[in-house]
């Protein structure tokens, strides 16, 4: 379906918003964006394969930023996508075929509590602890990174966070080191093989692209650049305002 002029640049406003807030934080774009485009009048299985094409250019932005001060390791980096890919195309193939209604409400249990997790541990992601590289802690590890890949292949709001929050608890990291991983890895090659597996079984509204696509690198350029400038309180502090909204949001609306 076409869009008026006027619903273009609130989608661009909205796509922005939706990702500068998720490369602070570390996810959490479809808040805003997934719900907006149902708003505008798509069907849920449509707007979900657009959201996951647009959410690929999220990756985009933040690589421009990321990349130029980049702490990612080749070997760790390798490990997220061997153990998170096939858990991302499982999720995308079973996504159309399951009600929405009872994930919804444990996503946002899920979420919730990811937040106030976070809350309830001040010094959680301050420091670059690295542990559970090997052995028993990286098998647990990359079972771990298999679902939430398989989320993040199947539910549009917020997986990005659930990445995040894995990598700083069972990997160690700290929240700059955790977001550019979610950022690159997860919005990008995560969410790219997601977008063409949905782009094959599904359809995409491609004519209400070019606003989601502005908004999603320019959002996710100028929300890494406050990320890296601020540091990890400022992130931490995000992921628990992301988080806890999204949550409440899946819960109760």
């Amino acid at each position: 379906m076409d869009l008026p002029a006027a619903d273009h640049l609130i989608l661009l406003v909205a796509s922005f918003i939706a990702n500068w807030f998720s490369a602070l934080s570390g996810g959490g774009a479809g808040l805003i964006q997934f719900p907006m485009l149902i708003f505008l009048g798509l069907p849920f299985g449509v707007a979900l394969a657009t959201h996951k094409v647009a959410s690929v250019f999220l990756g985009v932005g933040a690589i421009f930023r990321h990349m130029r001060e980049s702490h990612l390791e080749r070997r760790f980096s390798l490990i997220i996508l061997g153990a998170g890919l096939p858990g991302v195309v499982l999720g995308a193939v079973s996504i159309l075929h399951v009600p929405p209604a009872a994930a919804t409400l444990a996503l946002g249990v899920l979420t919730l509590g990811l937040g106030l997790y976070s809350v309830f541990k001040p010094k959680l992601g301050m420091e670059f602890t690295p542990k559970n590289r090997d052995g028993r802690g990286l098998l647990i590890g990359m079972a771990g990174l298999f679902a939430v890949g398989f989320l993040n292949g199947s539910i549009t709001s917020g997986t990005g966070l659930f990445l995040t929050i894995w990598l700083i608890r069972h990997f160690g990291l700290d929240y700059k080191r955790a977001v550019a991983y979610t950022l690159i890895l997860c919005g990008f090659i995560w969410n790219g093989t997601g977008a063409v597996v949905l782009g094959t079984i599904g359809t995409v509204a491609w004519g209400w692209m070019p606003a989601l696509l502005v908004g999603s690198i320019v959002g996710g350029y100028l929300g890494s650049h406050v990320a890296i400038a601020k540091g990890n309180m400022w992130i931490k502090r995000a992921f628990e305002i992301t988080t806890i909204a999204i949550g409440i949001k899946l819960i109760f609306f």
